[in-house]
């Protein structure tokens, strides 16, 4: 099946007389077309046991490049393994609204940033009130800066875990769905939070898409880490 870069390097040259693309697009696409090909080298790979030797060419690493990015999503999910615990996962999602997206265009790092505090003190704050669940939580937060038609749309998946420590540290306190369910309407009273210029309802919000085992924090994860772009049908 042809992939990403196959339709570059076929296509790529006569597509980017026809358009005008930014110097970041650029990069990408010549990253994508170059990706384990001569143009980057190669090394050598050596079986000890066997001996065989293979020469495999060098990856562009691009964030953008479906090939690389699998890879990597493969050895990010392994890694996070570790830090799951034996309970239930949550998959929540904060997003910027239209207004402040628009002004997260020109200052990336700023509201970026930004978000990523609204999202953990939200979390925080909540799940530390008595009436939601009164314990200290953790959780993996992800950044995604499009959506799914590929346009600007900058909004934090997060992995939390269906519970947290009791204030003292001594034991873990587990909450039911419906008190996560009670965490996102409550969510607005911390929306203003950093963003307070921001016009009334304009700060970012919180859904919850799914829970489970810890089985869906790994399909979470996995979708955390998918590209724009893939190889496959």
């Amino acid at each position: 099946m042809p992939e990403v870069a196959d339709v570059f390097r076929a296509h790529g040259p006569l597509w980017r007389q026809t358009v005008q693309l930014s110097l970041g697009q650029l990069k990408v696409m010549s990253a994508i077309e170059q990706c384990r090909s001569a143009a980057l080298g190669g090394h050598v790979l050596r079986c000890s046991g066997c001996e065989q030797i293979e020469v495999a060419y060098n990856s562009c690493r691009n964030r953008h490049c479906p090939k690389c990015q699998a890879s990597a999503a493969h050895r990010w999910l392994e890694a996070r393994q570790a830090d799951l615990l034996p309970v239930e996962y949550y998959h929540v999602v904060f997003t910027l609204p239209a207004a402040i997206s628009a002004i997260a265009w020109y200052n990336k790092a700023v509201i970026y940033g930004l978000l990523f505090d609204v999202a953990a003190e939200t979390l925080r704050t909540i799940a530390a009130d008595t009436k939601h669940l009164g314990a200290q939580i953790g959780a993996t937060l992800v950044l995604h800066t499009w959506g799914s038609a590929l346009t600007h749309h900058p909004h934090v998946h997060g992995i939390v875990p269906g519970g947290g420590l009791s204030p003292d540290g001594e034991r873990w306190v587990a909450w039911l769905r419906r008190r996560m369910s009670m965490m996102t309407i409550g969510a607005p009273q911390c929306r203003q939070t950093n963003f307070g210029t921001a016009a009334p309802g304009d700060g970012p919000s919180l859904a919850l898409m799914e829970a489970g085992t810890p089985s869906s924090a790994r399909i979470a994860a996995r979708f955390c880490r998918r590209t724009g772009l893939a190889s496959r049908p």
